[in-house]
């Protein structure tokens, strides 16, 4: 990509296109960071210092931060790699306490007697939602493994400092903002198609 093709679109036009991000799904984000290279995958980091790719992606948020950093400065962001130190596929102690240690591969939603910890620890608040893995990923990005009672705490504090949606959950983003919108999915197409065919037309240079 020609980096001076978006720099020569307006700042208005410029300011659109990256909003307007938020309006792509998945396999559209994935299409363009492939042209490009922009790392999506998580990656570990093994025992004997080497690294190998896991089976889970970004977020959509943090695919779109290297995009838009990507448009901004022609450069690509590294890939999310989490330290070996915080990375365990052991199955979770069958008796769970709240000073067990949440690694990167044991955290299960699907772990009953680890969600019902969780909720004990949280006044029976805790959610299985977007907020609890984007935590998670927030520890072990930073090289940490908190233990349940510290993961709680955070949560606890994440959930009351969340009052509005994240901009990339673009229908509940819209809803919150109380647009009037009879057809969202259309709405989403047209964008979603207009920004793609801005996206190729900057590639082309």
């Amino acid at each position: 990509m020609r980096l001076n093709a978006f720099s020569k679109l307006t700042k208005g036009e410029q300011k659109q296109l990256l909003d307007d991000l938020n309006y792509l799904n998945s396999t559209e984000i994935k299409s363009f960071c492939n042209r490009h290279s922009i790392p999506y995958r998580i990656a570990i980091e093994t025992r004997d210092g080497g690294r190998r790719m896991t089976k889970d992606v970004d977020r959509k948020g943090v695919m779109l931060k290297r995009i838009r950093h990507f448009l901004q400065t022609g450069l690509v962001l590294a890939e999310t790699c989490f330290p070996a130190t915080i990375v365990c596929f052991d199955p979770l102690a069958h008796n769970i306490t709240q000073e067990a240690r949440i690694f990167y591969g044991q955290y299960d939603k699907k772990n009953s007697k680890l969600i019902a910890l969780l909720k004990s620890l949280t006044n029976g608040q805790f959610e299985d939602g977007a907020i609890a893995r984007i935590l998670a990923r927030e520890f072990w990005s930073k090289g940490e493994a908190p233990t349940l009672k510290e993961y709680a705490s955070a949560w606890i504090g994440a959930s009351r400092e969340h009052t509005r949606p994240n901009p990339e959950w673009a229908f509940l983003s819209d809803k919150a903002n109380k647009l009037a919108i009879s057809d969202w999915k259309q709405l989403r197409a047209n964008k979603a198609s207009k920004v793609m065919k801005l996206l190729n037309q900057i590639d082309a240079g």
